[in-house]
């Protein structure tokens, strides 16, 4: 059914309110990080970046920095192997219960973020404490590859579920083994999709949704952490909105990227 031009209107309005609320938010964040002395003022008295040559000057910050990177290496190659190994298991192996599979692999990205790291905090504290292993930069790492491992595996299941199988079969009536098979043929075929879900796993794994309850006395400080600690300090305000700048914008280059690389599988 045609919906009609008042419809269409209306459905267009309520596109660009729910845009603005998203966006209009992180607009006023970068701002505010070039007009950081007036934080509420508008509109801004005059833009200034002095403020970025403080926030770099920290080494509260720059060690934040180094400890998100390191965490976002760790879990995105984490979820490289497991995701791909899962979802490859899952396309190729018809055994019973695969969608069972999927499901539990699938599962944590939807539960509740603070309950799931409540959860985790409670079972490593249970589990492996008793063993010497304490909270640190490992848990931050198995805790955002909880969510990485995801990401990664819903890119390639999907890469694998639009592959046909003729070109596998065709390797096989040629004599090539498993591993010659993977190797030249599904291997390219999911490359793109492997590297998407890459730079989405490490995107994702500066979002502290889960982590921040997993790691609680960790003693690990990541960016978004460091954000939180100094974020109603008023001597710290205009640092806080030159770090989440930052944030913002590194984290749309690799979903950027992932996006175009998602697009260009889609396209095979």
């Amino acid at each position: 059914m045609r919906l009609s031009r008042l419809s269409r209107l209306l459905l267009r309005l309520a596109l660009a309110a729910g845009l603005a609320v998203i966006y209009v938010p992180l607009a006023v964040v970068l701002l505010n990080s070039v007009n950081a002395d007036r934080t509420f003022g508008w509109p801004p008295s005059g833009l200034t970046l002095r403020w970025w040559g403080a926030a770099w000057a920290s080494s509260g910050v720059r060690d934040a920095l180094w400890t998100s990177v390191r965490a976002g290496l760790g879990a995105t190659a984490i979820a490289l192997v497991l995701g791909t190994m899962a979802a490859f298991a899952v396309q190729r192996y018809r055994f019973f219960g695969r969608e069972t599979v999927s499901l539990v692999i699938i599962l944590p990205i939807a539960l509740p973020g603070i309950v799931t790291g409540i959860a985790l905090n409670n079972a490593f504290r249970t589990v492996l404490e008793p063993f010497g292993v304490g909270l640190g930069l490992f848990t931050v790492v198995v805790g955002h590859a909880t969510f990485c491992v995801v990401t990664v595996y819903n890119n390639v299941l999907a890469r694998l579920r639009r592959t046909g199988a003729s070109l596998e079969e065709a390797s096989a009536d040629l004599g090539a083994g498993p591993f010659t098979t993977f190797r030249l043929v599904t291997f390219p075929m999911m490359r793109s999709a492997l590297l998407a879900g890459g730079l989405l796993a490490f995107a994702l794994s500066f979002d502290e949704i889960i982590v921040t309850t997993f790691t609680a006395g960790a003693g690990v400080r990541t960016l978004p952490i460091w954000i939180f600690e100094n974020l109603f300090r008023p001597n710290q305000a205009p640092v806080v909105n030159v770090v989440a700048a930052a944030l913002i914008v590194a984290s749309v280059v690799p979903i950027y990227l992932a996006q175009r690389l998602s697009s260009d599988v889609g396209a095979h």
